[in-house]
Formats: structure tokens, C-alpha cells, sequence
């Protein structure tokens, strides 16, 4: 039996704890498999994250549709954070080689992360889909840490570009996806109803594409800015000696 269906409250106790479990558990996870010299326990994470993202997302594409809750071509895996979430879940199976942790980590950090901090959510703790929506969110968030932790893998300015040209391929596959099933992947067709900053772009829908796609790649600067500092410095320190 479901239990009632409660409102979804932003910041309450429930996704504070969430948010807060994101944050520290890439960390918690990354010291324990530093700290033990067995690699079956940096698998066992690994392996323990790929399972429960897939299991999460066949278990609410079944249970939704069986409820009535939702049609079939609404549990499609075309919104962002599923192909970051499939990209998660190779990254952690094949041991997090750096060309996938270069994309999931714009993607997971500039989507998954921020969804998980401003969820267009409408469904509060304990309905279940309160939980599928951030064991999915949460789980990519604190994969993409775990595995940039403990591979020491950083972006290069490449990387950004890469990533840019797979979320364009992602942009052209979405919008046909879009069109003949009249769902919202990706937020193509028009703004999520949750207040975000997508709510600031344009109505009209031609200049709202264009307007995602300038500020994908703004958020691609803004998450590289960070490492492009340390090796400015480094280059600086490096010169002055």
C-alpha cells in the first residue's frame, strides 16, 4: 500500500538530509577505500552505485506505469540526467576512465547537483518518488565525486568542448524524442514548473534553445574555472622560480 502523497518542501528536513548526504558521502567512501589496501572494496563501491542507479530507474519506470501514474514514453531515459546517469554507471563498471569522468562530471555536477539542490519535484518524503528522484540525482552526484576522488582524474579545457559536442548530440537526439512523445525531456519543449534559473530565459522557443545552449556552456566554464586557477598559479610559481 502507498503511503499518502505529501508536498514537497525545498529545504525541509528531508532534503536537507539529502543534500547533506550528496555532499559528504563521495568523501566518507573515498577514505575508506583509501585506507584499505583490498581493491574489492573501491569495487564494492563502485559496483554497489552501478546497481542501485539501475535498479532505481527500472524500478520506478515499472511501478509508475503498472500505478497508472505516468505513460510509457514518460519513463524514457532521455532526460540529461539519465545519460549522465548511464554514463555514471559505465564509468563506475569499467573502473572510471577519464574520458567518461570528464563528461559526467559537467554534466553530473552542472545538472544532477543542481537538481538535487532545486528539484522539480513535487512529491515530498515518504512518497516513493521522493526517494527514486534522489537516489538517481544523489547517487550520480556522489559517483562522479567518488570516482574523480579516487582517480585523481581532473578536466582539461578539451574536456569541456568534448563534453559541449555530446551534449549537442544529446540536444539533436532530444528534440525529435520531444516532438513525437510530448514529453518535456531535458526541459526542451518549454521551462520546468519548479522555479530554477531556466526560468529567467526567453518564451519564445527558438531563442530558449539557443539560450540553453549558451548557458551549458557557461556552466562548463564556470565548473572548469576552478582547475584553469590551479594551473594558472601553478604556472605562475613555476615560472618564478
Amino acid at each position: 500500500m502507498d503511503l499518502p502523497a505529501t508536498t514537497f518542501q525545498l529545504f525541509g528536513v528531508a532534503h536537507l538530509v539529502a543534500v547533506v548526504t550528496t555532499l559528504l558521502a563521495p568523501f566518507a567512501l573515498a577514505s575508506a577505500a583509501a585506507r584499505s589496501r583490498n581493491t574489492r572494496v573501491d569495487r564494492t563501491v563502485r559496483y554497489t552505485i552501478a546497481a542501485l542507479l539501475t535498479l532505481n530507474f527500472i524500478g520506478y519506470g515499472v511501478r509508475a506505469c503498472i500505478a497508472g501514474t505516468v505513460r510509457w514514453q514518460q519513463v524514457l531515459p532521455f532526460q540529461l540526467c539519465d545519460w549522465t546517469m548511464i554514463a555514471v554507471i559505465v564509468a563506475c563498471l569499467n573502473g572510471g576512465r577519464p574520458r567518461w569522468l570528464e563528461v559526467i562530471y559537467f554534466w553530473g555536477i552542472g545538472g544532477s547537483l543542481q537538481a538535487v539542490l532545486t528539484p522539480n519535484l513535487a512529491f515530498g518524503f515518504p512518497d516513493y518518488r521522493f526517494f527514486t528522484f534522489f537516489i538517481d540525482h544523489c547517487g550520480i552526484v556522489i559517483g562522479i565525486a567518488y570516482l574523480m576522488l579516487t582517480r585523481r582524474v581532473r578536466p582539461h579545457i578539451g574536456s569541456v568542448w568534448r563534453t559541449w559536442l555530446w551534449s549537442m548530440l544529446y540536444l539533436a537526439v532530444t528534440l525529435v524524442v520531444d516532438q513525437l512523445s510530448g514529453v518535456n525531456y531535458g526541459f526542451l519543449l518549454h521551462k520546468p514548473e519548479a522555479f530554477s534559473i531556466l526560468s529567467y530565459l526567453s518564451d519564445s522557443r527558438p531563442i530558449y534553445i539557443l539560450q540553453l545552449n549558451v548557458l551549458a556552456l557557461v556552466f562548463f566554464a564556470v565548473l572548469y574555472a576552478p582547475f584553469a586557477i590551479v594551473d594558472f598559479v601553478g604556472q605562475r610559481r613555476h615560472a618564478a622560480v
